[in-house]
């Protein structure tokens, strides 16, 4: 079963591979750059997600400052994972090949895929914090973990379960982390510098901001 989900994995990352080799040379290099670049899409969600949680609640504000950390622990996870795979990048394997990327040396493997893993945990991170924005941080990180196989950097199978296991290991260390960040936002609020940073005058003194310290109160 494993060998057969491999072989067809392999089948359409050869196809793609063939086909952006025949592409303008300037259509190769926007496809390299953009397999970084699409990362640092969703560093401006991240600021976004922000910004726009200051006027809502401190538990958003919390959420959303927790998101990068949230990445890099499912980036973390991901290369654990990797450590125990030993499995040749697209490159590596099939050398009658040209990749749009340069390949990697032996021992830097292909399975999961970091970049996707990062991409599936930063648009789970942003969807966590600010869930109108789902749509948009899934079609970057679809867009991420494609570009991968586009430059013959992965597989197809690689960037799969890189996006799931980023946007899983996201989604629960955020949601375990959504009630000790709202203490934290809550606390640093207090502080007249730092206020504007975390809540707006609505939010701070809003029905919801009264409903969260309640909350903590009954919760002491």
């Amino acid at each position: 079963m494993v060998s057969d989900i491999f072989a067809v994995s392999a089948s359409w990352s050869r196809s793609v591979i063939e086909f952006a080799d025949g592409l303008d040379p300037w259509m190769q290099t926007a496809a390299e750059w953009g397999t970084d670049l699409f990362l640092g899409v969703f560093a401006i969600l991240f600021l976004m997600a922000w910004w726009r949680a200051r006027s809502v609640s401190s538990r958003l504000v919390g959420l959303a400052l927790f998101a990068p950390v949230a990445t890099v622990i499912a980036y973390a996870v991901s290369r654990t994972i990797k450590s125990f795979f030993e499995q040749l990048r697209p490159c590596q394997a099939m050398t009658d090949l040209n990749t749009i990327a340069t390949c990697d040396p032996i021992g830097d493997w292909s399975f999961p895929s970091n970049h996707a893993a990062i991409a599936g945990a930063a648009a789970a991170a942003v969807i966590v914090a600010w869930r109108r924005f789902a749509v948009v941080a899934a079609v970057f990180a679809v867009l991420e973990a494609f570009s991968r196989v586009f430059v013959g950097a992965h597989y197809p199978h690689d960037v799969t379960v890189g996006l799931l296991v980023g946007a899983l290991v996201a989604t629960l260390v955020s949601l375990l982390a959504a009630r000790p960040m709202t203490a934290v936002v809550d606390k640093l609020a207090q502080n007249d510098r730092l206020r504007p940073l975390l809540l707006t005058e609505d939010a701070a003194h809003g029905p919801q901001a009264e409903r969260t310290r309640e909350n903590a109160h009954s919760d002491a």
